[in-house]
């Protein structure tokens, strides 16, 4: 046989065998979100590298789509207008609308042995508890947080207060947060943009009131006590003057603590590698102080498996979720953004274990956890959400009185949910 026969033969065979290879992969869409900034796209990049290089037979586009409202509003409108989308990473909390709208598959019916239910067991129960619903487990943990509070030791040590003792009560909020304050420098900002429902969540449950039923079908906006809350919020700028009048941005708060413009800011666990990476002076991480208890809501996303996809795309999905929240990939996770290890497993790990030695604030969130309580989430979620982010804005704005703003609120989610009662 001629030598260009044998090649033509050969790159022929090679061809084939290539073609044959890449018609078997398995291919999925995977949308995610980002909500605290940072460079965390290469990270999930770098998870997602290994992961194909471990299964070659699966090919994953990650796809960055922006904080998690907008990556809600991008996968479903993949999915509506027919673009194919296995998977996404999405609210934790968007989990009765995903079930109302018939769009998600429970993680029940693609496992099948009990590896997978060990895998299951294996995240910290308050972090499933966004998941679970009727019985089943439609949203696994991934990016998950709990709200912590930052805080500069330096700035405690100028102002005579001791930089290993921040405040665990709002009392002491209050009296160390005076001493903090001056023309320069506030002693305290939570953010009320962005996610304002979210904070205003650990406030109410600090001071003893739910903001929802277990259920998803009751709010509790205008009881006593989150009145009582919305007034405290409102107090720490107008009558304490330890916060800025107004809305304190979401999206600028990390840099303006970075900048020394605030001694102390409540954030997402989310934040802790970028202000590790970002300060130029010594800080501290501490749980959310509390009133008539401790508590911080749970925050973050889930993995959903998208239902209108096959069975083998199913099981690709389950396999690229187990991966990423696998012990080694959490601990990884964890270490690369402040976000917490989101099962028991993930903190057995020699990388974790090292990590937490080296650096106890990455233990905050988690031990926090003894303390937290579902994140805020009813059926019609956005909705009511924005309902009660509105309330909170108003009132911290003088728009409205926060009788009035809460007032409304509530009569807008008992409309909202009448009908799923």
């Amino acid at each position: 046989m001629k030598f260009s026969t044998l090649f033509s033969c050969a790159f022929a065979g090679a061809f084939a065998m290539s073609a044959h290879t890449a018609s078997a992969q398995t291919e999925l869409n995977m949308y995610y979100p980002i909500a605290v900034g940072g460079s965390l796209t290469k990270v999930v990049d770098g998870m997602v590298t290994e992961f194909e290089k471990q299964n070659p037979d699966i090919k994953v586009n990650a796809i960055y789509s922006g904080n998690y409202d907008d990556t809600r509003v991008r996968a479903l409108s993949a999915l509506s207008s027919g673009e194919p989308a296995q998977l996404a990473v999405m609210f934790s909390i968007d989990v009765y609308d995903l079930i109302e709208q018939d769009l998600i598959t429970p993680f029940d019916d693609v496992m099948n042995n009990e590896e997978d239910q060990a895998w299951l067991n294996d995240f910290y129960p308050a972090l499933m508890e966004n998941g679970q619903a009727e019985g089943k487990t439609w949203g696994i943990p991934f990016q998950r947080s709990t709200i912590v509070a930052y805080y500069n030791k330096e700035m405690f040590k100028a102002a005579g207060l001791d930089p290993e003792k921040p405040p665990k009560t709002w009392d002491e909020l209050l009296t160390m947060g005076k001493k903090l304050t001056n023309d320069d420098t506030y002693g305290l900002m939570i953010p009320s943009t962005g996610y304002p429902y979210w904070m205003f969540q650990a406030l109410a449950i600090q001071n003893g009131q739910k903001l929802m039923s277990d259920d998803g079908l009751e709010t509790y906006f205008d009881d006593p006590k989150v009145l009582e809350t919305l007034k405290y919020w409102k107090s720490l700028s107008a009558e304490h003057g330890i916060m800025p009048t107004g809305t304190v941005e979401w999206g600028t708060l990390r840099q303006a603590f970075l900048e020394g413009k605030t001694a102390m800011m409540w954030h997402s666990t989310g934040n802790l590698s970028s202000v590790k990476k970002g300060a130029k002076f010594d800080f501290g991480v501490a749980m959310l102080p509390g009133n008539e208890r401790l508590g911080s809501p749970t925050g973050g996303g889930n993995f959903y498996l998208f239902k209108d996809t096959s069975q083998k795309e199913k099981e690709a999905s389950l396999k690229l979720v187990k991966f990423m929240t696998s012990p080694e990939q959490a601990a990884n996770w964890s270490i690369a953004t402040g976000y917490m290890g989101v099962s028991k497993s993930a903190y057995e790990t020699e990388a974790l274990k090292n990590y937490t030695v080296e650096f106890p604030p990455a233990l905050v969130a988690r031990n926090q956890l003894e303390h937290a309580v579902a994140e805020f989430s009813t059926y019609e979620t956005a909705r009511v959400r924005e309902g009660l982010n509105n309330a909170i804005q108003s009132a911290l704005t003088d728009s409205k009185t926060p009788e009035e703003a809460l007032g409304e609120a509530q009569k807008s989610a008992k409309r909202l949910l009448r009908d799923y009662q």
